[in-house]
């Protein structure tokens, strides 16, 4: 059976309202453990200013947490340097299952996932480094230089030896992919047709007034989305933009902090209020 697809949507506007890129890694390093924590498979980056480009902001947001997402032996393979990752050290590890702390060979077991990137071609195949002493070979297999792969482990002898993975077999959460959109959020729901769309708003219905319900259709659902508002605007102004209502765009607009003590609630507090409770209502 395919796993349920947990996606969330977030402003390229979340880093705004810091101004030094410390600031805004630090931010994006709890949006990326936030979303490892509850399982998500997709993080999506979304326009939401349309008087202004955002090219840099969503760039910038998509390469730091595409780096974190990436085990950390294999950054240095993956990543060139870029002034976006200046600070790239204090963002917090994910500990995930594809983050494994094993960099011996000895300590492999054959059925092991692990995520991997090519090094090189001979006769017999690829070679991939996976994180221990020696590279795996996957057999008859030609792939490019530098190409990010999921493998499993077939063998551990003479030569370690593994064959591509498909990820939906994979038991265990195996961390996020991350989309940047060109495309408004009103588009980009459009384009994706999401089985549920869950839009988050102080505006909306208290959580347990339609937990039931939602409940329902996200059990049913194969892919799931849940979108966040930007620190200045919430996502009924942003869908305004578009000419939109809320409405038309999510299936369901739910207020996940009704009694919240402060006048506002930034994205990323947002977001792990609403995906802890969701994680509570609905496991997926």
């Amino acid at each position: 059976m395919q796993k349920k697809k947990l996606s969330i949507a977030i402003p390229a506007s979340i880093v705004s309202d810091v101004p030094h890129l410390r600031e805004k890694t630090s931010k994006i390093g709890l949006v990326g453990r936030t979303a490892a924590i509850f399982n998500v498979s997709e993080i999506i980056v979304y326009p939401d200013n349309l008087k202004i480009s955002q090219k840099r902001e969503t760039d910038l947001i998509a390469a730091l947490l595409s780096y974190m997402e990436t085990p950390q032996y294999l950054r240095k393979r993956l990543f060139t340097i870029k002034p976006e990752l200046q600070y790239a050290g204090i963002l917090p590890p994910l500990r995930t299952p594809h983050h494994p702390l094993n960099r011996r060979t000895k300590s492999l077991k054959i059925g092991e996932y692990r995520e991997g990137a090519v090094t090189s071609k001979t006769n017999e195949g690829t070679l991939i480094d996976i994180g221990v002493e020696q590279p795996a070979l996957i057999p008859g297999k030609q792939l490019p230089t530098a190409k990010r792969v999921t493998v499993k482990i077939t063998d551990i002898s003479r030569q370690i030896k593994a064959e591509i993975a498909d990820l939906d077999t994979i038991p265990t959460y195996w961390g996020y992919t991350v989309t940047a959109e060109k495309n408004p959020i009103g588009k980009t729901l459009k384009n994706r047709d999401f089985d549920l769309t869950i839009a988050t708003s102080k505006f909306g219905a208290p959580f347990t007034d339609v937990a039931d319900e939602m409940g329902e259709r996200w059990r049913k659902a194969e892919t799931v989305i849940t979108v966040f508002g930007a620190p200045t605007q919430g996502l009924k102004e942003i869908a305004g933009h578009e000419g939109l209502r809320l409405e038309d765009i999510a299936d369901f607009i739910v207020n996940t902090i009704p009694a919240q003590g402060t006048e506002t609630v930034r994205t990323e507090e947002a977001l792990l209020a609403s995906l802890a409770i969701m994680n509570t209502y609905f496991p997926l």
